[in-house]
C-alpha cells in the first residue's frame, strides 16, 4: 500500500470487526468489481471518506490474506467458470495472516447471480482438506443446486495480497480494495503491479453508493475479473482464457503458453 494511499484513509473514522459484522456481513450480495490505478483511486477514496467507514484492528488498516484455491486436475472448477456456468463455485482457505485465522469458504451462485458464500473454521495455515471440509463443500454444494459436486480437488493456485475494507456508515454495503497481489504455482510466481488495485463493491441489489461514486469518477466494472481465474491464466495453468484477457490487460499481466497438459 503506497503512502498517497495511507495518507487518503486517514481520513476515515475506523470501524471494529464486530461493528462491521454487524452492519454488513454480507455473505450474500451482489458484487461489481472495478480495476483502478492509483492515481485514480485517490479522489475515489477522498469521495468514500464522508459515507463509508474502515476496518481496524489494532491500529492496522490494510491486512495481509493469503488464499490457497483449489481445483480438480482437469482444472473444472476453472472451466466452469471460463464458460460461465451457472452451477458454479469455488473452493479456497483463506488466512487472515494479521489475525491469525483461517476459514474454508466456498462460493456460489445462484439464479439472480447472487454470491453466495459458505465458510467453516479450520485450523491457522492449515491446508489439508480433510473429511470433515470434504463433507462441507459437498453440502454447500448439493444444497444449493441440488446435485452432488463430484470433484476430487487438490490445491491450485495461492494469490497473497494486502486489503482494505470500507463499510457504508448506513450499514448493508461494503466494500473491498485489494492491492499488492502476487500469484503462485508450481509453474512460478506473477505479480500485479502495486500501483493497481481491485475494488469489489458488495451490495443488496449490485447499484450501491460505492457504485454511484465510481460511476461519477468515470470507473465502470470490469467484466470476468475473478482472482481466481486470473491468476491460473498469467501462471499458464491453463490453455484457455479469453474471456478474462481483457481484466489482465487492464492489471498488466500477460498470460504465458500453457505447459499443454490440459485439453
Amino acid at each position: 500500500m503506497t503512502l498517497t494511499i495511507a495518507e487518503g484513509l486517514s481520513r476515515f473514522a475506523p470501524l471494529g470487526l464486530a461493528a462491521l459484522n454487524d452492519k454488513a456481513a454480507m455473505l450474500e450480495r451482489l458484487d461489481n468489481k472495478y480495476i483502478v490505478p492509483e492515481a485514480r483511486m485517490q479522489p475515489a477514496l477522498l469521495a468514500f471518506a464522508d459515507l463509508f467507514d474502515v476496518l481496524e484492528i489494532e491500529g492496522r488498516r490494510a491486512f495481509t490474506y493469503s488464499t490457497r484455491y483449489y481445483d480438480d486436475s482437469a482444472r473444472r472448477v476453472y472451466f466452469h467458470h471460463h464458460q460461465g456456468r451457472r452451477k458454479r463455485c469455488k473452493v479456497r482457505v483463506r488466512h487472515y495472516m494479521d489475525a491469525r485465522f483461517s476459514y474454508l469458504e466456498v462460493k456460489l451462485k445462484d439464479v439472480r447471480d447472487v454470491t453466495v458464500k459458505k465458510r467453516m473454521p479450520v485450523p491457522f495455515l492449515s491446508e489439508t482438506l480433510d473429511g470433515e471440509a470434504g463433507a462441507f463443500i459437498e453440502t454447500c454444494y448439493s444444497d444449493h443446486y441440488g446435485e452432488a459436486f463430484g470433484l476430487e480437488l487438490e490445491p491450485a493456485v495461492l494469490i497473497v495480497y494486502r486489503r482494505i475494507t470500507l463499510v457504508a456508515k448506513e450499514g448493508g454495503e461494503r466494500m473491498t480494495i485489494d492491492t499488492d497481489l502476487n500469484f503462485g504455482s508450481d509453474t512460478g510466481p506473477s505479480a500485479v503491479s502495486p500501483g493497481m488495485f481491485i475494488v469489489e463493491t458488495k451490495s443488496a441489489k449490485g447499484n450501491g453508493i460505492a457504485d454511484a461514486i465510481l460511476r461519477r469518477l468515470h470507473l465502470h466494472p470490469t467484466g470476468r475479473c475473478s482472482k481466481y481465474c486470473i491468476a491460473m491464466a498469467a501462471l499458464g495453468e491453463v490453455d484457455r482464457h479469453n474471456r478474462f484477457l481483457p481484466a489482465m490487460r487492464r492489471l498488466m499481466l500477460s498470460a504465458p503458453v500453457a505447459a499443454g497438459v490440459l485439453a
